[in-house]
């Protein structure tokens, strides 16, 4: 009898059929899992001791989110973390998600959420239909197609911060994740004078030719299985599988990280190459000493800010992982790289 069936075309077309809806199905859920996950996460409601500013731009009005804690009030003048959220997300998503303020609030320095801009600035962040994003230098997504000058918003922040508290200027940070390390990169290349050191996570470097102004330590982190981010180039997929997430092919990570290698006048080769517990750390050592470059790659991770509280389902993005925790990795290395 099952042999009459397995025979059968009839049946095996109908049990293909039935398994591809399925399939259809599951995607189907778990996109709309992830669109209200991504709208409904987290609440807009401020932590204690966070502050909501505006900052007026020559094109309109730009937030970002600050959080000085009462560590700081005793210690002048105090170090200041920016951290950029990534495509689609918000300042308190990102504070959610690397747990920067309860590091910041041990350690003593000021952290900094900025928001980027969405297509209507009139209604509320939406990840499917007004999401936030950073024009990174890629021309990618609403930031890149209207020129939004995000990199003299970041400017007139950090001015205006310097004038109301008490920050020093030798010590400001940048991080990011995602189209925020983007971020960070470009303001890295085109800002380096207001940063000591600067912290991408799992984004991608669009300069093509960094010449920053003056010396910059970098902490590059990404994961090997991130398919959005994938380290040997290409266009970003999910995990899933299907077609390309369209946007632009990215260049390998190992390119983009010897343009800058180059630009810094750093080893070409790294000087060390460890690995440890899945996590593999490479150093380039430039030639006053200061600045360096640490590339550090995570076995297995997805498109998550390694060791933090995942916000979008592995069948979309990849496995998290706590082999590293990137905001522990990430501040040992700018604390100790003042400019």
């Amino acid at each position: 009898m099952a042999e009459a069936f397995t025979n059968n075309p009839m049946k095996q077309r109908q049990m293909k059929l039935r398994t591809r809806f399925l399939g259809l199905i599951a995607i189907a859920v778990v996109w709309l899992a992830f669109w209200f996950r991504a709208n409904n996460a987290v609440s807009e409601e401020l932590p204690p001791e966070h502050s909501r500013v505006s900052v007026t731009t020559k094109q309109g009005e730009r937030q970002y989110v600050i959080h000085i804690p009462k560590s700081c009030e005793n210690k002048t003048p105090s170090p200041m973390v920016i951290m950029l959220h990534g495509f689609g997300g918000t300042a308190l998503s990102a504070a959610k998600e690397t747990g920067w303020s309860l590091k910041a609030d041990r350690e003593a320095f000021v952290i900094v959420y900025p928001e980027a801009s969405r297509p209507d600035p009139a209604k509320p962040q939406s990840f499917r239909l007004n999401p936030q994003s950073w024009n990174d230098g890629s021309g990618r997504f609403h930031a890149g197609e209207k020129n939004i000058d995000d990199v003299a918003f970041i400017d007139t922040m950090i001015d205006e911060i310097l004038n109301a508290h008490p920050i020093d200027p030798q010590r400001i940070y940048v991080t990011g994740f995602s189209n925020g390390a983007s971020m960070t990169f470009r303001l890295g290349a085109e800002l380096s004078n207001r940063f000591a050191a600067i912290a991408p996570v799992s984004g991608t470097c669009w300069i093509e030719s960094p010449k920053p102004s003056s010396g910059l330590s970098i902490c590059y982190v990404t994961g090997t299985s991130d398919s959005l981010n994938p380290i040997d180039g290409g266009y970003p997929k999910l995990t899933l599988g299907g077609k390309d997430q369209g946007g632009k092919s990215k260049p390998p990570v190992q390119l983009f990280l010897d343009r800058w290698v180059a630009a810094l006048k750093c080893s070409r080769e790294p000087i060390v190459d460890e690995t440890a517990n899945g996590v593999r750390r490479r150093l380039y050592q430039c030639e006053s000493r200061e600045p360096e470059i640490v590339y550090v790659s995570v076995d297995g991770l997805g498109h998550h800010w390694p060791g933090g509280a995942s916000q979008v389902s592995s069948l979309l993005v990849g496995k998290p992982s706590d082999k590293l925790k990137a905001t522990d990795e990430i501040w040992d290395f700018l604390k100790s790289h003042p400019k």
